[in-house]
C-alpha cells in the first residue's frame, strides 16, 4: 500500500495515512491500530498479541492471544465466546446462557435458574432451581430425582421408586405393586 502522508507525534506515536484511505497509527508499546477507508472497520493489534476488531455493524471480536479465545458482542447485545477446546458460549442479552462443549453436549441456563442438558445421544437432563432433576432417556425411560426419592419411568408404564430410607416400591401396569426394604428383601407383593 502505498503511503499518502506520515506523522510523527511527540509521544512517540506515528500515523501514516494511505492511498486507498486507510489510516495505520503504530504505538510506541507495540500497539498498532488500523482504520478501514470507510472510516468504521477498526482493528486494533495490542503489544501482547490481543486483536480487536470492531466490525462497520458495530460488533466488536476480541481475541484473547493467550487464552486463544474469541469474544464476539454483537450490536443486539449477544456475545459469543469460542474457546480453544472447542468450547462455545452464548450469552443472551435476556441473561440466558447456553454453553456447546466440545463433545456437542449442550446446557442451556435460564434466567429463573434452571438448567436444561442435551447430550449427544439424545438424553435430555433438566435441573430446577430447588435442585429436583428430570433425566429423559433416548430409549423413553424417565428419571425424576427429589430429595425424597428417585421414580424411574418406563416406557411399559411400570414405575419403580426408591426412596431416601432405601426402600423401592415398583409400581406395574397390571396394577401389581411390590415393595422392598433396603436390604433388597420383600415386604409386599401383590401379584395379581
Amino acid at each position: 500500500e502505498e503511503i499518502q502522508r506520515e506523522t510523527a507525534y511527540p509521544d512517540g506515536k506515528v500515523e501514516k495515512v494511505l492511498k486507498n484511505g486507510c489510516h495505520l497509527i503504530f504505538f510506541p508499546n507495540g500497539t498498532q491500530k488500523k482504520v478501514g477507508s470507510d472510516g468504521k472497520t477498526v482493528t486494533i493489534t495490542f503489544f501482547n498479541g490481543d486483536v480487536k476488531q470492531i466490525m462497520p455493524d458495530q460488533t466488536v471480536i476480541y481475541y484473547y492471544a493467550d487464552a486463544k479465545t474469541t469474544h464476539t458482542t454483537y450490536s443486539d447485545g449477544l456475545e459469543v465466546l469460542q474457546f480453544s477446546n472447542g468450547q462455545i458460549e452464548k450469552h443472551y442479552p435476556d441473561g440466558k446462557k447456553e454453553i456447546t462443549f466440545p463433545d456437542q453436549t449442550i446446557k442451556n441456563l435460564f434466567t429463573d435458574g434452571h438448567e436444561e442438558s442435551i447430550f449427544p445421544d439424545g438424553t435430555i437432563v433438566r435441573v430446577q432451581r430447588d435442585g429436583s432433576k428430570t433425566i429423559e432417556f433416548n430409549n423413553g425411560q424417565r428419571e425424576l430425582h427429589t430429595p425424597q426419592f428417585k421414580r424411574r419411568e418406563y416406557p411399559d408404564g411400570t414405575v419403580k421408586t426408591v426412596y431416601r430410607n432405601g426402600q423401592q416400591e415398583t409400581k406395574y401396569v397390571s396394577g401389581r405393586v411390590r415393595v422392598k426394604d433396603r436390604d433388597g428383601n420383600i415386604i409386599m407383593d401383590t401379584k395379581l
